[in-house]
């Protein structure tokens, strides 16, 4: 029995799960709900919020838990403990920037140039940061080392997200801006990318992006 990933019908929280299982070759179906669909199947879930993984009878929550999980299923966690540490960290620098930019798209978007001259410049900074101490910002260099792990899926949708918001926003960050164009063309996602359902499927539920 393969995945049911379930969601709404934007790129949201789900996105990194859809990439992390294309890029790895993972048959899942991708169930895209209305709010009036989802309303009778909120109180049966976890969290009582998406996106959802099934696996089986396995019900996961929560899209942090999911990339985890995943990962750990197809060698995207590193190859010992301090790799995962650094896959861990960087993830959680991911979490931050994300939900920060979730609260001025949903709550205060009349803050979107504070956000963009102010906020990211210091977030990206130390990211672009701690890849040049990870990898050295080589040609081949991911978030946490030489190998693609799952914070990858997760940080590169959140600069995609970014580069829509505001389109020169990784000109300053040379290695990020590198890294962002080598994951775009990764085959599986630079297809998923090219199709017109995904071209329709808008970042935020309340279309602001």
């Amino acid at each position: 029995m393969g995945y049911k990933l379930t969601y709404f019908a934007i790129q949201g929280r789900a996105e990194p799960i859809r990439l992390l299982l294309l890029d790895n070759g993972v048959d899942f179906e991708d169930e895209l709900l209305t709010s009036a669909e989802f309303q009778p199947l909120k109180p049966k879930l976890p969290f009582r919020q998406m996106p959802v993984l099934y696996d089986g009878d396995l019900v996961c929550a929560q899209s942090n838990a999911i990339l985890r999980y995943l990962a750990r299923k197809y060698g995207l966690y590193g190859s010992n403990d301090l790799e995962a540490f650094k896959i861990d960290m960087f993830n959680d620098g991911v979490e931050d920037l994300r939900v920060t930019y979730t609260n001025m798209i949903y709550r205060n978007y009349a803050g979107k140039d504070d956000f963009v001259n102010n906020t990211c410049p210091v977030q990206l900074e130390i990211m672009e940061n701690l890849f040049k101490a990870n990898n050295g910002g080589g040609a081949g260099g991911f978030a946490a080392g030489e190998k693609i792990s799952f914070t990858d899926f997760n940080f590169y949708n959140l600069l995609d997200i970014l580069l829509v918001l505001s389109p020169p926003i990784l000109d300053k960050y040379p290695v990020l801006k590198g890294y962002h164009q080598r994951m775009s063309a990764r085959p599986k996602i630079a297809a998923r990318q090219a199709t017109d359902a995904y071209k329709q499927l808008k970042i935020n539920g309340n279309g602001k992006q």
